[in-house]
């Protein structure tokens, strides 16, 4: 039986047949092949590289097995390195005169009856720690909330130093106590505000110390009305200290510059302090805004009674009244407006507790109605020296302070008085020094008002 196509034998016969015709080719046309050959390789070889694979074949490459032991980690140690592993919690807070033991410390987060053992009976927190309102308290427990250690901090006087109290549990488990003095850090802080209803509200809003609005106060006292001629968008940029314990601001220092726009109308102060001389407060220009006397005996107060005249509310009659009237809560702090002498100090007739200051041969103040007074006679006070506080004593219908300010035996008006006074100028040595650090209050002011005006 016939097949077409070719037979096996047939196809070996006719490929050796052209391979002997392509070898034949070869001999007798070497270079012309060898320029067709190099044209295709150009003209193709980068698409046939793009796609060829010249490595072996992954499925026939030898495929080689290990075979190891792993040991894992034992579950137990695990489990007693995460039962070990121990973090600290810490807590700070402001102390209050009704505090407890127990009330501090779960207020501080703090559950440990050992320690509040030990705080209860420890004669040292006792008389340091409870009851002494406003003292800075920062504890570290342990996370099942037991009391590792408890600091608190406070002022102890003016003279740059401050005390800690420590409480922490010792190697052998024991609490121990004790009180530490160190110095105060001092720090530059800058501030500004904008007047909307009152000082003190722009200095809350703008998280300024109350105290810095108390020195501004007093150190625009001369120029600017703070009860009375204050006006909404009234603005102020302020550069203070910050005096820190342990890098916790602890109480508010001096106010080294201010700005304050009153009614359109730009005033400017800086402290600065000649050596061998007292500091005081001057213009960027180097005029003197520190006077003999300060025009109010107390920081930033109302005024009830002016110098002048007034029906008596005791003795129901018009008459002149010789002083000046500010309302105050009893306990408030009262302050000597100058430098002195205590010429009196005890009970007269209608003033109740008063207390006379002799400032110089021809000025003398009175501070009359007070609770309780802090000076003696012949001792000597400097400016702004408390020297008792308001009260109610003698014929008085309420707590106030009732303040006279005698010129040679004559009444005048403290305020008149105070802006009249003469301050502290500056030398010729001083002045380099003054008008470079003025330079510097200048540029600080002005980082102060940008941020507020960015902030706002």
């Amino acid at each position: 039986m016939r097949t077409r196509g070719l037979t096996t034998h047939g196809l070996v016969t006719a490929t050796e047949a052209a391979l002997r015709a392509a070898a034949r080719v070869l001999s007798d046309h070497p270079r012309q092949l060898t320029a067709l050959l190099a044209a295709l390789l150009l003209g193709g070889g980068g698409g046939a590289f793009a796609v060829a694979s010249f490595g072996p074949d992954p499925s026939a490459l030898p495929v080689r097995e290990v075979i190891d032991t792993v040991e894992p980690l034992a579950l137990a140690p695990q489990a007693e390195a995460l039962d070990a592993y121990t973090f600290n919690l810490y807590r700070s807070d402001i102390v209050r005169p009704t505090d407890t033991v127990e009330s501090l410390l779960a207020r501080v987060g703090v559950s440990d009856p050992e320690a509040a053992a030990f705080l209860r009976q420890d004669p040292v927190v006792r008389s340091q720690l409870l009851g002494r309102y406003g003292r800075t308290l920062r504890v570290e427990a342990t996370d099942q909330h037991a009391l590792r250690n408890l600091t608190a901090r406070w002022v102890v006087d003016d003279r740059g130093g401050f005390q800690r109290l420590v409480v922490e549990r010792n190697a052998s488990g024991r609490f121990a106590s004790r009180v530490e003095t160190a110095p105060l850090a001092a720090s530059t802080r800058l501030g500004s505000g904008t007047i909307r209803t009152s000082l003190f509200a722009a200095v809350d809003d703008a998280r300024i110390p109350d105290e810095v609005a108390i020195q501004v106060a007093d150190i625009f006292s001369a120029e600017i009305d703070f009860h009375r001629g204050l006006r909404k968008g009234d603005r102020f940029s302020v550069v203070y200290e910050a005096l820190e314990a342990d890098g916790e601001p602890l109480r508010t220092g001096r106010v080294l510059s201010v700005e304050f726009v009153n009614n359109g109308k730009t005033f400017q102060a800086m402290w600065f302090q000649e050596p061998g001389s007292k500091g005081a407060y001057y213009t960027l220009d180097g005029k003197s805004l520190t006077s003999s006397y300060l025009a109010s005996p107390m920081e930033f107060s109302r005024i009830t009674s002016s110098f002048s005249m007034r029906f008596h509310p005791i003795l129901k009659t018009w008459q002149a009244h010789l002083g000046t009237d500010f309302g105050a809560p009893t306990g408030t702090p009262v302050r000597t407006v100058g430098d002195g002498v205590i010429e009196f100090a005890g009970v007269q007739n209608g003033f109740g507790n008063v207390v006379f200051v002799r400032h110089n041969a021809g000025d003398v103040t009175v501070y009359a109605h007070l609770s309780r007074i802090d000076v003696r006679p012949g001792q000597r006070i400097d400016q702004g020296q408390r020297i008792g506080l308001v009260g109610a004593t003698g014929w008085a219908t309420g707590p106030h302070l009732h303040f006279e300010f005698r010129v040679n035996g004559v009444n005048k008006d403290p305020v008149d008085v105070a802006r009249r006074s003469q301050g502290m100028a500056l030398t010729a040595a001083a002045r380099p020094t003054f008008d470079r650090m003025a330079g510097v209050m200048r540029a600080q002011l002005q980082a102060a008002g940008t941020t507020f005006a960015r902030a706002d």
